[in-house]
């Protein structure tokens, strides 16, 4: 493993191929025409295209499929993604898959379309309702061959067998995850980068830093996700403004996708905690955006955390607890995202329901010092 680690310094001019967690990661700009032989070489003749319709816009989607075409793959299209996916487009998802006789799939664009392709895999294969996978290994059967290319720097969903996916009705984002929907390959292409929106870009940074951050202190943490958190905060921390500012610097690009990748694979090996058991919650409620939900609550949570383990944030690398928090406040300013919960739209009288919701979300079970409603709920008022 320290030998891929090691590789990632040479982010700004290097490509790479490698294999993490049964993942093969292959990562540069231009990765993306390498799609077809991919696809290919995972016997893939009849593919599903995840995407969405600002990424068929961009052009990134018909890229794709040109570079599928070149090696006779054929393709469906099916770009009814939304943010935060649910059990609708997933089904639909389904339909399109099955319609088309694919034998693979493949995803082009952020979190939420990654999500939705595992989602997908996991009803053409094991059949049911996304609630049957609510959790972990509950899936029978194996599932197609899959191929991620992430097209922001945010979610690190290319390197973690969970989808994400929220359910009709109630809101829920339920985890469902398995070592089966793992994408087999996931191309990194910083080119893809470029011509991300400036809002996406800066919820999907903010993001992928809370990811760094909130990996390497879980109590499930290991030796191994420490390393991958570590590194992909160095990677994220040294050019999240350069990114912000010019989505043009090519080297900024690639350090933010590969530390977003690494950031993912952390969360594999450690889990996320209670900044995200208190996001979640805020967006199935008062639909504040993901990333921006974390970048709010996450500085409070840091601050409630070191109470009882200051070192742990240290080392991290982002210096004493009080720089990790004036750092992220800086991030949140050059990403230009509000602070408080009230200026996100969330009225004071409902912090109590959102505390409720927090407190039955898993990734709370994971934070480093125990909370429980009425700590979550002072959270909430700390950063309202």
């Amino acid at each position: 493993m320290s030998e891929p680690i090691a590789r990632t310094r040479l982010a700004e001019r290097a490509a790479w191929i490698d294999e993490l967690d049964g993942t093969q990661v292959v990562f540069g700009e231009g990765t993306l025409g390498g799609l077809g032989t991919a696809a290919r070489d995972l016997g893939m003749r009849s593919v599903l295209l995840v995407t969405d319709p600002g990424l068929r816009d961009s052009g990134h989607a018909h890229a794709a499929e040109r570079a599928l075409a070149a090696e006779s793959v054929r393709v469906c299209v099916f770009d009814e993604v939304v943010e935060n996916p649910s059990t609708v487009q997933v089904e639909a998802g389904r339909r399109a898959a099955e319609a088309a006789g694919a034998d693979g799939l493949v995803a082009v664009g952020g979190g939420s379309t990654l999500d939705c392709a595992k989602g997908i895999n996991f009803l053409v294969t094991n059949g049911g309702r996304m609630e049957d996978y609510w959790g972990r290994d509950r899936a029978t059967q194996p599932m197609l061959p899959s191929i991620g290319v992430p097209t922001t720097a945010g979610t690190g969903s290319e390197a973690q067998r969970f989808a994400i996916i929220s359910q009709e009705g109630s809101g829920t984002k339920m985890a469902c995850g398995d070592a089966k929907a793992r994408f087999r390959v996931a191309l990194l292409d910083p080119a893809l980068l470029a011509t991300v929106p400036a809002t996406v870009a800066a919820m999907a940074a903010v993001d992928a830093i809370s990811h760094a951050v909130e990996s390497h202190v879980t109590r499930a943490r290991t030796a191994l996700s420490e390393l991958l958190s570590r590194e992909a905060w160095r990677l994220l921390d040294g050019s999240v403004e350069r990114y912000l500012a010019d989505p043009g610097d090519a080297a900024a690009r690639a350090s933010m996708l590969l530390g977003s990748y690494l950031a993912g694979a952390a969360i594999e090996h450690s889990m996320l905690g209670a900044a995200h058991a208190l996001a979640n919650p805020l967006t199935a409620r008062h639909g504040v955006t993901h990333g921006l939900a974390v970048s709010v609550m996450l500085p409070h949570v840091v601050r409630f955390n070191a109470v009882e383990d200051l070192a742990r944030y240290a080392a991290l690398g982002a210096g004493p607890v009080e720089e990790l928090i004036d750092r992220l406040r800086a991030i949140q300013r050059v990403a230009g995202l509000p602070a408080r919960l009230r200026d996100c739209g969330v009225p004071a009288d409902r912090l109590d329901e959102l505390a409720d919701d927090a407190s039955q979300q898993w990734t709370a079970g994971f934070n480093p010092r125990p909370v429980d409603r009425p700590a979550l709920r002072d959270l909430y008022a700390a950063a309202h």
